[in-house]
């Protein structure tokens, strides 16, 4: 069995027309959803881009543990698990966090690797003059500082739709599944930044759902990591100017699935529908103003947590709608992509594979998920009850890791070692380090919160204080889930489940 993952970058279920969106185009998506599994309860993990991915490569749920980084020596990597039972390897991407120091370890697990480079911060192409900077990079420096200078450098003489990223990537895989190979069956990794920010794309996309030319009044890449910033954008952006940010986000999404479309184009053209498991996701969605924010921040609401994920399978075809309602989470990709393959994970992981669910098995399905971000927070679901847990910012964080990865900022305090990750026999440092996140940031995840998913999809009335019984069933789920990943005990105390 061949097998294809499609990771997409920031997209939203809700958008995507395969999941009831009418708001943008994404019909390549939607053709591909009537033949494939549609999970409605696929959940994200450990955020944002690099944990997310460490838990696709190694099974391992990181959240608990350390913050954005590489992988660790002890990591599992499964294209190095594939290539050991027989397959060829390969990865396409734009992901340009790939080749930074904080992201080693990912790309050098495949047998082969092509990257499209320019993408966002990458320090492809030399600095242009600020001179020559038209008014809508100027729009994107008045709130990001930086940003728009470096992102426009790279992007200064893409003329039409194919210079753009996503064509450039599904181009380059497709060209990769056409070119003559062994008898082995191979794992291709095809990976989208876009849609991520900014939200820059050609015409026709820029004028689909709004006025393309807005660009020189309003910015296309909000900010989202520093809280007053972003509450400063948020107070001065008009409703046109959000109404905007949303349309240009939308464009980019229907220019990524139109070329995602060449992708699909290319299957049928192969014929390798029929031998060749195709997974269709993304590693976190992107809020676009909801509750008054931007990006995928904690607290972490459906908007963004709950996110799409469609499957192919040639043996296991979609049934009866081919639905599936069990929940599932980034993590399991790991193990699912091993049992696609016939490969046993190893016991070392945190994942569990969804390939059963597609058998309609479900007596080992999981009763809850749990998500967030290190230092941040917790969110745990059981499919109808979601509890959204803030830390006490006043108890000890502390990053364990055999490094000290270039994200790990360590306080000015002793830093122990010992082995204190849960079946990994190798010494780890414990590093104490500062919480995470702003005093504004406090005031806004500073509440537990809880929501009944089937009653309130749109999470938006608290049954924290009004249901008692179900916040304390759902304190006692979370604490269960944790203690099955072996969390460090300091987590307990600082999410009150002690």
């Amino acid at each position: 069995m061949n097998i294809i993952l499609v990771l997409i970058d920031s997209v939203n279920r809700n958008a995507l027309s395969a999941y009831g969106g009418t708001e943008f185009a994404t019909p390549n998506l939607q053709s591909f959803a009537k033949k494939a599994w549609r999970f409605d309860n696929h959940f994200v993990g450990s955020l944002p881009c690099m944990p997310a991915r460490r838990e696709i490569f190694a099974g391992f749920s990181g959240m608990q543990w350390r913050p954005w980084g590489p992988l660790e020596p002890f990591d599992l990597r499964l294209p190095k698990l594939l290539e050991s039972a027989g397959y060829t390897t390969a990865i396409v991407t734009d992901h340009y966090h790939y080749w930074e120091e904080s992201a080693n370890g990912y790309i050098q697990s495949f047998q082969g690797a092509e990257f499209i480079r320019g993408h966002e911060l990458d320090f492809w192409e030399p600095l242009v003059p600020e001179a020559d900077l038209p008014q809508w990079v100027h729009n994107i420096e008045k709130w990001r500082p930086g940003y728009g200078h470096r992102y426009f450098s790279n992007v200064a003489n893409f003329r039409d739709e194919a210079d753009f990223f996503p064509a450039k990537v599904m181009t380059s895989a497709s060209e990769w599944l056409a070119k003559p190979k062994t008898g082995k069956p191979f794992f291709l990794q095809v990976e989208s930044f876009d849609v991520h920010e900014p939200f820059d794309v050609p015409e026709p996309y820029a004028s689909m759902y709004g006025d393309g030319a807005a660009r020189d009044r309003f910015t296309l890449w909000p900010p989202y990591q520093d809280a007053a910033r972003q509450a400063d954008f948020m107070s001065q952006a008009s409703p046109e100017e959000l109404a905007f940010v949303r349309s240009q986000y939308g464009a980019k999404l229907t220019m990524t699935d139109r070329w995602l479309g060449k992708l699909f184009t290319t299957l049928d053209e192969l014929q390798l529908w029929d031998d060749t498991a195709v997974i269709v996701t993304t590693d976190h969605g992107h809020d676009l103003g909801e509750r008054g924010g931007y990006g995928k921040q904690f607290p972490h609401f459906d908007s963004h947590a709950n996110i799409p994920l469609l499957v192919w399978h040639p043996g296991l075809q979609a049934k009866n709608g081919g639905v599936i309602e069990n929940l599932t989470s980034t993590v399991d990709l790991f193990a699912s992509i091993l049992a696609i393959a016939g490969v046993e994970p190893p016991r070392q992981t945190h994942s569990h594979s969804f390939l059963p669910l597609l058998k309609g098995e479900t007596s080992n399905a999981r009763n809850a998920v749990i998500y967030g971000t290190f230092g941040q927070g917790i969110c745990c679901t059981d499919g109808e009850w979601t509890l959204i847990q803030p830390p006490d910012r006043e108890k000890p964080l502390y990053a364990y890791s055999t490094m000290v990865p270039t994200t790990i900022e360590p306080q000015d305090k002793p830093v122990d070692h010992g082995r204190y990750i849960p079946g990994i026999d190798m010494p780890q440092w414990k590093i104490p380090i500062s919480p995470d996140g702003s005093g504004d940031r406090r005031k806004l995840d500073s509440q537990p919160l809880l929501f009944n998913r089937r009653n309130d999809p749109g999470q938006s009335h608290d049954l924290w204080q009004d249901r008692p019984e179900e916040r304390e069933r759902m304190l006692r789920l979370m604490r269960q889930v944790i203690e099955r990943y072996g969390a460090p005990a300091e987590l307990f105390q600082r999410l009150g489940l002690d």
